[in-house]
């Protein structure tokens, strides 16, 4: 019989809907039951494209045996981190206090009144290698709690206390840093980058966008070569490598080597939208082909295969897959790598240049150490060894002939991997990763010059407003109808990013109004307004026993990065001078961590290199899509400015919407009938021109201008 799970819409709690596991979703009817029973709370968290959650799922929560000690002495919750980030920060934070590490699967154990009193992540069936097995441990926690159970919810205020106190003891905001902050992350990257690989520090790597948006963006503030350096060859590495998928497109989540080649094979959409904006800002700064190939294999691959029938991205797609239709094993990367003989019938003669490019051997190709399970033994996991010119000389062939080939080769093998089991699709749609989807797209449009992009980023905007919006306020996810929990501070500051970039893309000012009044909420509902900043959390829901603040710039920025960074916008897009100096409070909310640990913050700091680089508006007079119009703005999006922002004087309501706060605004027009353009620094505008070619020069006087 399944267990109340399966009335949940989480792909991740209805893969457990059929454990033995009498499991309860977060919610007051699993607290008023362990309130009234006397029991302690197991709480597990996890995501649906975890492996080792799908480890710990098959080890332990479908065996009837552990399952029955679960059922009898603990009141079961299982939680999806994805839908509630808010809690699993409180319990990671304790986690990792405790235990020295964090991950998921999560385990912790909370009193009744959900205080955490022991944790850890990942515990194996039975006891092994002098650790004890998730039974011993279950046992051995209910033992204590029925002999001394005072003492357990004692400690359990205790810990609560800490972990209130290590939030309170967050520095007050001090000054605004400056570049020497910039300068200490930039050195600090420097010092750990890897020579030969790319990527910092060694292995697991993982791609971290938001340092490679720091460092491109420090290069064009100071005109240091080896950040550009830096950031460029770690793009070309990663993109070579394993963890770039070389048939299907998109980048697989990290990689477990220095080699950026055998990957943890789940791919999940904030990686793809970051890394489309990383490769579209390389191929802005270098015109060079290969960064634009890389955006358009990750952003088609997401139209492809991570797309919505009504517009909207979904989440992930998991590592394991089953190894062969039928069958019940399954695999990490199962649908992902090939035997040579496999890729030698497919292709025939063509594989010689195939294997030789992308590196497939006879015994598999995963490097020494990187493999521990045994799981890749005679399997290859496509990496390019070799450029097409490479290529071409080493068989004494022409270039074209090549690139022609491994085209060829490349389709016939997607081709034959459709055909294999699919990796499980978490489709849910997650307002804040669909905001930084957004972005991508609408970069890409301005970039690119494609239109099918504006098309995806316009309609994932009007699906959001349509399905993710209650009241007003957004609603952090959406599956097989609305969801019913609330949106947390990165739903707001994600999708108020990818509005932003979606005005300036589409000169629709329906936009920038969504985007002024969704920041107005936000703060109304998450800011710090003694010390600057966004909580993670509301301060309205009572099941969450603290409010902290994200200050770390992960796999996902952090809120107040992304947040800080949309005020100073709003500031120049509107001429409203409370954004900016709501902004800098923000960024000097976390100057003692920018100054201790820099390279924990880039996107903070990217953030502070826009406010020190004193932001330019460019506002083009002239009718949306003409043609005189958009050759002013293609010329415009030909630069990387990233201390920039576009307005859009279109002589109609989205002019007077600008105008209401900015007069100035009011009196911008074209020229003899022709569109123009205006390069202004806080308002004050150089004088107007109509040519693309005089815009070119002036644009590339302002480039690094700097402080």
């Amino acid at each position: 019989m399944p267990n109340r799970l399966a009335r949940e819409k989480s792909p991740y709690l209805l893969q457990h809907a059929e454990n033995p596991v009498d499991w309860f979703p977060w919610g007051e009817e699993a607290f008023a039951k362990a309130r009234e029973e006397g029991k302690p709370i197991f709480l597990s968290i996890g995501y649906s494209t975890c492996h080792w959650c799908h480890v710990m799922a098959h080890e332990s929560f479908e065996n009837p045996a552990i399952a029955k000690i679960m059922n009898e002495h603990f009141v079961c919750i299982k939680l999806d981190r994805e839908e509630r980030p808010d809690v699993d920060k409180v319990y990671m934070t304790f986690v990792q206090a405790t235990t020295g590490g964090g991950g998921w699967p999560m385990s912790v154990w909370l009193t009744p009144g959900l205080k955490p009193f022991f944790g850890g992540t990942y515990f194996p069936p039975e006891d092994r290698h002098g650790r004890p097995g998730f039974p011993t441990v279950l046992l051995r926690v209910a033992e204590v709690w029925t002999k001394d159970r005072a003492r357990v919810e004692e400690q359990g205020e205790q810990t609560a206390g800490s972990l209130r106190d290590f939030a309170a003891a967050e520095p007050a905001g001090g000054a605004l840093p400056g570049r020497e902050a910039l300068r200490a992350c930039y050195g600090q990257f420097s010092r750990s980058f890897d020579e030969e690989d790319g990527g910092f520090g060694r292995a697991p790597k993982f791609p971290r966008p938001a340092a490679l948006n720091f460092l491109l963006r420090f290069h064009d503030l100071e005109g240091e070569k080896r950040a550009l350096d830096m950031a460029l060859f770690t793009l070309r590495k990663m993109a070579e490598g394993g963890m770039h998928d070389h048939l299907g497109g998109g980048f697989h989540r990290y990689s477990v080597d220095r080699f950026w080649h055998i990957p943890h094979f789940e791919k999940m959409l904030y990686d793809q939208a970051q890394l489309a904006l990383a490769y579209l800002d390389a191929f802005q700064i270098t015109c060079e082909p290969f960064y634009e190939y890389v955006a358009r294999d990750i952003l088609d691959y997401v139209r492809r295969d991570m797309t919505d029938a009504g517009g909207g991205f979904y989440s992930a797609e998991d590592a394991d897959s089953l190894v062969e239709h039928g069958k019940t094993e399954h695999s990490e990367g199962a649908f992902y790598v090939w035997t040579k003989k496999e890729i030698d019938d497919a292709l025939g003669a063509d594989a010689e240049v195939f294997n030789r490019v992308y590196g497939v051997e006879e015994q598999g190709n995963a490097p020494q150490g990187s493999d521990p399970q045994g799981e890749f033994e005679g399997k290859n996991t496509l990496i390019r060894r070799m450029t097409d010119s490479e290529a071409a000389r080493f068989f004494k062939k022409d270039e074209a002939e090549i690139a022609a080939s491994l085209a060829g080769s490349r389709q016939k093998l997607f081709e034959l991997r459709a055909r294999r089991p699919r990796p499980h699709l978490d489709d849910k749609i997650i307002t804040a990763w669909n905001g930084l989807m957004i972005s991508a797209f609408a970069r890409a449009y301005e970039i690119l010059d494609d239109d099918s992009y504006l098309a995806a980023a316009m309609t994932a905007a009007h699906f959001l407003r349509s399905h993710l919006v209650r009241d007003g306020g957004l609603l952090r996810s959406y599956r097989d109808g609305s969801g019913e929990v609330p949106g947390v501070a990165d739903d707001y500051a994600f999708l108020i990013q990818g509005l932003l970039d979606l005005y300036e893309a589409s000169a629709q000012i329906e936009w920038l109004q969504w985007a002024l009044d969704l920041q107005q909420r936000q703060d109304a509902l998450f800011a710090d307004a003694q010390n600057g900043g966004w909580f993670s959390a509301r301060g309205d829901d009572p099941h969450i026993l603290i409010r902290m603040k994200e200050d770390y710039d992960g796999a996902e920025p952090s809120p107040n990065s992304v947040g800080a960074l949309n005020l100073l916008r709003l500031a120049a897009m509107t001429g409203d001078d409370s954004f900016r100096v709501r902004a800098e409070k923000a960024i000097a909310a976390f100057s003692a961590q920018l100054q201790r640990v820099p390279v924990a913050m880039p996107q903070m700091l990217s953030s502070l290199i826009f406010s020190l680089a004193h932001p330019k508006q460019i506002v083009i007079a002239g009718k949306p899509g003409a043609a005189d119009t958009r050759a002013l703005l293609r010329e415009v999006r030909a630069h990387f400015i990233p201390g920039k922002i576009v307005l859009h004087a279109d002589g109609a309501e989205g002019q007077a919407f600008l105008a209401i706060k900015n007069e100035f605004m009011g009196s911008i027009a074209p020229i003899g009938g022709k569109a123009a353009a205006y390069v202004c620094e806080k308002f004050t505008c150089r004088l107007p021109v109509a040519d693309p070619a005089r815009l070119r020069e002036l644009l590339a006087k302002t480039q690094g201008d700097g402080v």
